[in-house]
């Protein structure tokens, strides 16, 4: 017995030796691991200026000025926040993460680049975020989970995130934001159109879904069921006055 019991202990930690040979592999071994509330995404898989034309497009509608305020939800080790800081030189930003490990890396950038107009929090959700205080909410890559991409997709998704979840974490975000603001989701599992808040917004641009994206960010619905294949997804909304 104690045989067999070593041999499986030994498989199981060499399946998890490439994970752990790099930072962002413990990060992600870790949020997976330590079972974190309101976690979606437990992978730590981002890079720098990932969404150019969004972006741009965010700068345009801001116009970037020292009273602007972006918040970066779900921020990873802050490639995001930094990338924004190129096109929003000005701009009051925030990068919020569930992971803690991410957070300390996000600060430790930070501090090394002397930026007193960033800031970073450990949270899974914008609750403690001041009502209508941020003109812009990006949560890209966020709502979604690594396992349900690639191959055959799972029939239904709450086994691993659920709508309901999704729902309440926009919320928050929705709250955050003021009117006249800006909400960017993008390769989310759910779609903010089916949320009892999209009614207060306005759809000002859509994606067109490449073929790796049908296949790593499947669709699912209010009732967290596989939903048929969208090739366009709404991906930026403008909240109401």
């Amino acid at each position: 017995m104690g045989f067999f019991y070593l041999k499986s202990r030994l498989s199981r930690l060499a399946g998890r030796l490439p994970a752990l040979r790099t930072k962002r592999g413990r990060r992600s071994l870790f949020a997976q691991r330590a079972k974190l509330d309101n976690l979606f995404q437990p992978h730590v898989d981002t890079v720098e200026d990932r969404y150019p034309e969004l972006f741009s497009a965010l700068a345009q509608w801001l116009g970037g000025g020292s009273e602007t305020a972006v918040l970066s939800f779900g921020c990873a080790t802050g490639e995001e926040v930094f990338t924004l800081r190129r096109y929003l030189p000005d701009a009051r930003l925030r990068g919020l993460d569930i992971n803690r490990w991410n957070v300390a890396e996000c600060r430790r950038r930070r501090r090394r680049r002397g930026d007193q107009r960033m800031s970073f929090a450990v949270a899974g959700t914008a609750g403690a975020e001041l009502p209508g205080s941020y003109d812009a909410v990006l949560a890209m890559a966020v709502f979604r989970h690594g396992s349900l991409g690639g191959g055959q997709h799972p029939a239904h998704c709450d086994h691993l995130i659920s709508f309901e979840a999704f729902e309440r974490t926009v919320g928050g975000l929705v709250k955050a934001l003021r009117p006249g603001g800006y909400l960017l989701i993008e390769h989310a599992n759910f779609r903010f159109t089916d949320t009892v808040y999209a009614g207060d917004f306005e759809v000002v641009s859509s994606r067109t879904r490449l073929d790796l994206q049908l296949k790593s960010t499947p669709l699912y619905g209010r009732d967290n069921q596989l939903l048929p294949v969208a090739t366009e997804v709404d991906v930026a909304f403008r909240k109401r006055l």
